[in-house]
């Protein structure tokens, strides 16, 4: 008897031909699902009314960069005593206007007034013993010319009895050795008398040589006499500029050192303008630049003398000096807001500065389409930039509009639904 066998269902049972089928629609659906989500996922939407939307502009971009700057005297005198003491006086309080050589404060010091009591009693001794040093020399001076004269005496005699001995040697009255003895005697009295002349010339010399020598130590001493009085005129401390009394840090009492930094004076003849300057422009910044600020609804030229070479905290330090006058009401301490020039003005596209720079570094920017209703990401590159615009070198064209505020809560989205 035949058994019926029925075709089994299932997996084994589908054709090759419905696998062909079944294998298309799952890859229609799974590309509709993928550009569904991939759409979502680079699409976000936005409140029109939290846009700050600019349009990019073709006109003139001014090369230039705002900064505060705090205007302080052109330049500052630090006050130090060239004498340590302890403040007896405060003549001047700080504020104050002072001309140069006025006393600002007056010290005493009882160390430095024994230090003169001894030098001048030391350079009175050093007096004493070159007056005595001097008439000893005198009187040696005097006992060597009686010496000298004895000895010229005696060579006239001896020389005297060596002729009449040689005489009455001729004559053969006297003996050989008796004028013999008188040639002997005489010629010892020219050698002494040479050896003495000699001896006084050395003696002069040496001598005349003590003199100059404790006279120039004389000399010196007195001069260090000198200089320990000034010293006691350096107790007065002044100023040495005319000025403002801009600060006195001590009291009445107080032992201050030599060289201690007491105080300073403001040279008010001039004004500087001290700014810090972002370091970005830390290569375009340098001495001669000009800049220019409003005060009172006029305008004052200023320029820069100095560039700091370091660094700090990320700013860079420069100083500005007028170019002519300044205000009248001028004070230390003000701040002033300059416009300081970095190039020449040139044509460009522009885009008002924005937020949305924090956020793409200005590598790109979302532009909107005509009908405002969609925002596209666009990469640009931006060049220059000024209080008020940025420079675009690529990617955006006049007449269309951007969104500048900050792009933080939009995250990787490449389109910007408007509502």
């Amino acid at each position: 008897m035949d058994v019926k066998i029925e075709k089994k269902k299932g997996i084994r049972g589908i054709k090759p031909r419905q696998w062909a089928y079944i294998a298309a629609g799952a890859c229609a659906v799974a590309l509709v699902t993928w550009l569904a989500t991939s759409d979502m996922a680079s699409t976000y939407k936005v409140d029109r009314a939290g846009l700050n939307i600019a349009e990019a502009t073709d006109g003139q971009f001014d090369d230039f960069v705002r900064v505060d700057g705090c205007v302080l005297p052109i330049s500052t005198v630090q006050v130090s005593p060239e004498e340590g003491g302890i403040v007896r006086e405060k003549v001047v309080e700080e504020g104050a206007k002072v001309r140069k050589g006025d006393v600002i404060i007056r010290l005493s010091n009882s160390n430095l007034d024994l230090q003169i009591l001894n030098a001048e009693a030391e350079l009175a001794e050093k007096q004493n013993i070159l007056r005595n040093t001097q008439i000893s020399m005198e009187q040696d001076r005097l006992n060597n010319r009686t010496e000298q004269a004895q000895l010229a005496l005696e060579v006239t005699r001896k020389h005297r009895a060596y002729q009449q001995q040689k005489r009455l040697f001729d004559e053969k009255l006297i003996a050989k050795e008796e004028y013999l003895q008188a040639k002997e005697d005489y010629e010892l009295a020219l050698r002494r008398q040479k050896l003495i002349e000699q001896r006084l010339d050395k003696d002069s010399i040496f001598r005349l040589s003590q003199v100059d020598q404790m006279e120039d130590n004389l000399a010196n001493m007195q001069r260090n006499v000198t200089l320990i009085r000034e010293r006691k005129d350096h107790l007065n401390i002044v100023s040495p500029i005319d000025g403002e009394l801009g600060l006195l840090d001590v009291e009445l009492g107080q032992n201050i050192s030599a060289g201690q930094k007491i105080g300073q004076i403001n040279d008010l003849s001039d004004y500087k303008v001290e700014a810090q300057i972002d370091e970005h422009y830390i290569d375009r910044v340098r001495a001669g630049l000009d800049a220019t600020f409003e005060r009172g609804g006029q305008n004052y030229n200023m320029r820069v003398r100095k560039v700091f070479p370091e660094v700090r905290e990320g700013k860079l330090r420069v100083e500005f000096v007028f170019t002519d006058t300044h205000p009248d009401n001028i004070r230390a301490g003000q701040t002033y807001y300059l416009n300081l020039q970095l190039g020449q003005s040139t044509e460009a596209v522009l885009v008002p500065r924005g937020t949305f720079y924090s956020s793409t570094g200005g590598k790109w920017i979302f532009v909107l389409d005509p009908d405002g209703k969609k925002a596209y990401r666009r990469s640009i590159r931006l060049g220059r930039q000024n209080p008020r615009h940025y420079e675009v070198l690529e990617g955006l064209e006049p007449g269309e509009r951007v969104i500048i505020n900050g792009y933080e809560s939009y995250g990787d989205a490449k389109i910007l639904t408007i509502n």
